[in-house]
């Protein structure tokens, strides 16, 4: 269903989208994707409505979710993107204060989902970026 590998094309930026409805957080998440050491285009969104709206124009290479938002919740979010062919090769990060308990109480995450507990690790993201951009351009030299 999802799998963590969409390569950005070589002269390109990597397409990251942020859904997240803290605006302290959406926007320390723009600051980290606007400071990496690779260039990132970072779109930040308010609701899971908001990007649902809008995915098929940004065709993020990286989506990085909340899951608890009022509205379409990162939950809902994903599971109407697994449905769509479109969006299967995205990598999605999943970022939450929910307990791993929580959320497979409410479902789970698909499969190949990243998952990062809240507060956010600022210093990871250029090795995450980094890796999603190598990782992608492997699986495309791939026979």
């Amino acid at each position: 269903m999802v799998t963590p590998h969409q390569a950005p094309p070589v002269d390109k930026r990597l397409r990251v989208l942020v859904v997240e409805d803290d605006a302290v957080t959406r926007d320390m998440l723009r600051g980290i994707c606007d400071s990496a050491s690779m260039p990132v285009d970072c779109t930040a969104m308010s609701s899971g409505m908001e990007a649902l709206i809008d995915m098929a124009s940004i065709r993020p290479h990286v989506l990085i979710t909340d899951l608890d938002m009022p509205g379409i919740d990162g939950f809902e979010l994903l599971r109407i993107l697994g449905l769509n062919p479109q969006f299967a090769n995205m990598t999605i990060l999943v970022l939450s204060v929910l307990t791993d308990d929580e959320v497979k109480a409410r479902g789970g995450l698909p499969e190949g989902c990243y998952f990062m507990p809240k507060p956010v690790k600022a210093d990871w993201f250029n090795g995450f970026f980094a890796g999603v951009t190598v990782g992608a351009m492997r699986e495309s030299k791939t026979p």
